[in-house]
């Protein structure tokens, strides 16, 4: 019988990634607490309606991409291939309008069926912000500021791009649809994009196909078609930014394709990783909770790969635990004991459980150990424990009751 494997599309993290994915997590998470989010955890399946009635019942997403079943109560539930529908959701059903604004991190691992590819998997996680009930320009600018405040405290300032765009308002968005469709309508497209021209005309500015962007290159703009007032909410988003001295660049066919997207979106791109360059992409979406059959609230946010950033950051150090190494069966119970209250005390430390001193203290060298406390029949008569510091080689014997406090110098 062939050894168990992860499903396709999955996998283990262990050791120095898992380290990378707490870095990034921890990183995000005191960003979001200076900006004053708090975090939420909502559950990673939910019924189906929360999806389709966000995504859109003939999104990619929807028909393709959803890990969705029945349960054995007859509902019909989905695997969040998202985080923002979730905390919408919960809003809506936690009755947290009169509470807005409201103000959201969150992080967790998200599911899609798609072709699993570098940075790219089945199960995959990511870290994000939610801002509620912020209709003004300023919310805009709050939440890139806090991506650049993230990848900048991750270390990768200079190795990403802002991307920004404007979709308008509702009466901008539909002028340029017009116009667009109009143009498209006798273009060679490929399958998918003209499945999408008339439900989703706007995604065609996205796609990868060869044909489809020969047949956008001279495709009218969307910032040709703004109002007034859209206008000026950009020029606002351009303006705090710059007041920031966040670069950034406009990219005209930079776009979310459905209606409850409107004026800002952005992303965070890089070519560190190859064909995979979005590591945090996100835009303002003023009817997505009106959409869902709650109030009228605006929102803006984002959500970033972990996958992705983890690998663009070195992986911190792996934590140096001070040994304990007992010799004898009276040094073994000692050991036990002293672990405990150095535990306590708030010491990572390694107590073998087996072995002589040589295969112990072998042990502790391939831990990286910081320093050993060496236990034996002496200095239990003594009242004291050997203290080998393995960087310097030096040794010395310390008093039960000022071991604690020697071993500071070794966090």
């Amino acid at each position: 019988m062939p050894a168990l494997q992860p499903v396709r599309g999955t996998r283990d993290i262990m050791a120095e990634e898992a380290r990378r994915f707490r870095r990034v997590i921890e990183c995000a998470r005191d960003i979001a607490a200076r900006y004053g989010y708090e975090e939420v955890a909502t559950p990673i399946f939910e019924f189906s309606e929360v999806f389709e009635r966000t995504l859109g019942e003939t999104s990619d997403i929807v028909t393709k991409e959803m890990y969705k079943f029945e349960d054995r109560g007859g509902d019909k539930v989905t695997l969040r291939p998202e985080g923002t529908a979730g905390i919408a959701r919960a809003v809506i059903s936690g009755g947290l309008a009169q509470e807005a604004p409201l103000k959201f991190f969150y992080q967790g691992p998200m599911f899609r069926y798609e072709r699993p590819q570098k940075g790219r998997l089945r199960q995959f996680h990511q870290i994000g912000v939610e801002l509620i009930g912020v209709a003004e320009p300023a919310g805009d600018v709050e939440a890139i500021a806090m991506g650049a405040g993230v990848l900048d405290a991750l270390g990768l300032k200079g190795k990403y791009t802002v991307e920004i765009n404007t979709l308008g308002n509702t009466a901008s968005r539909t002028a340029y649809r017009e116009k667009l469709v109009a143009y498209l309508r006798d273009k060679p497209l490929s399958k998918e994009s003209q499945e999408r021209l008339e439900r989703n005309p706007l995604r065609i500015l996205d796609s990868k196909d060869e044909g489809d962007r020969a047949a956008i290159a001279n495709a009218p703009l969307l910032p040709e078609s703004l109002d007034e007032e859209s206008k000026n909410f950009f020029a606002a988003v351009r303006g705090g930014l710059d007041a920031l001295s966040i670069p950034y660049k406009v990219s005209p066919h930079l776009v979310r394709g459905l209606d409850y997207y409107c004026h800002t979106a952005f992303e965070f791109t890089t070519d560190t990783l190859g064909a995979q360059g979005t590591v945090l992409a996100g835009g303002r979406y003023d009817g997505l909770i009106a959409a869902m059959g709650g109030p009228q609230l605006s929102g803006v946010g984002w959500a970033a790969g972990i996958e992705r950033l983890s690998m663009m950051i070195e992986a911190p150090a792996a934590p140096r635990p001070i040994a304990i190494v007992p010799i004898g069966a009276a040094a073994e119970a000692r050991a036990l004991s002293l672990a405990g209250e150095l535990r306590g005390a708030g010491f990572a430390i390694e107590l073998g459980y087996r072995g002589n001193l040589k295969r112990r203290m072998a042990r502790a060298d391939k831990l990286n150990a910081r320093a050993a406390v060496i236990l034996g029949d002496d200095e239990l008569a003594k009242g004291v424990a050997t203290l080998r510091d393995f960087d310097s080689g030096d040794q010395k014997q310390i008093e039960f009751a000022q071991l604690a406090q020697q071993l500071q110098q070794f966090r």
